[in-house]
């Protein structure tokens, strides 16, 4: 037997190694998922974006910032809730880091108006990015002096502490790509096509566009 395992030892020993790297390599591949959350003025569009992004899993639209829990979406577009329209992205860190989302949300939005996005109007309206640790803290600040520094202009979206995140209801999620029906000023339309007509009708594309230039990375394909 001593004979026979001294045969063998280079061969237990080569595929010992190759287990552990094996091993090894699953469990970093494994990275457990993250999560963003950015508030974007209408949640719909930044759900649209950001779902469109390499390594993000799923964006769910929803309320973050203020007290009431479990709001409604009339309630919070009425305001005095102190909640903002927000989107909370869950994405895979081997394939997108923070960092890149952070800065692809800045050149999304027009982070130097302090009022609302585009159209709509009011404090639930407002952009903000919201971080759940020192490091998505960090992350952030960084990003945002990067940004402010790239647009020449000042960004007045706030970093904030992030704190409950309520899920709108089904009805607002995906309701960029759902197919039933509701009624607009233009008569009967999918819901799909009522997005369309509605983010160009408030000008978010445009005024992002004009705002960043060549640097908006998601007015392509948009209409």
């Amino acid at each position: 037997m001593p004979f026979a395992y001294n045969q063998f030892k280079p061969v237990v020993l080569t595929f010992a190694m190759l287990l552990a790297v094996t091993l090894n390599c699953t469990r970093a591949s494994a990275a457990p998922a993250q999560t963003a959350i950015f508030a974007g003025g209408c949640f719909w569009c930044v759900e649209s974006d950001f779902e469109s992004v390499p390594g993000v899993i799923d964006v769910v639209s929803g309320f973050i910032g203020g007290k009431v829990a479990n709001p409604s979406y009339k309630e919070v577009t009425k305001g005095g809730t102190g909640h903002v329209e927000a989107a909370k992205i869950t994405y895979d860190p081997a394939r997108v880091d923070y960092a890149k989302l952070v800065s692809l949300f800045f050149r999304s939005v027009d982070p130097t108006d302090a009022g609302g996005q585009f159209c709509d109007r009011g404090a639930s309206y407002a952009t903000a990015i919201f971080v759940s640790n020192a490091s998505q803290n960090a992350i952030a600040k960084a990003e945002k002096a990067s940004a402010q520094k790239a647009l020449g202009k000042k960004i007045v979206t706030p970093i904030r502490k992030a704190t409950t995140f309520y899920p709108a209801d089904a009805s607002h999620q995906d309701y960029y790509k759902k197919t039933s029906i509701v009624l607009t000023r233009f008569g009967p339309r999918t819901k799909a096509e009522a997005y369309k007509r509605y983010r160009k009708a408030c000008g978010r594309d445009k005024q992002v566009q004009k705002l960043w230039g060549k640097n908006a990375p998601f007015i392509k394909g948009q209409s």
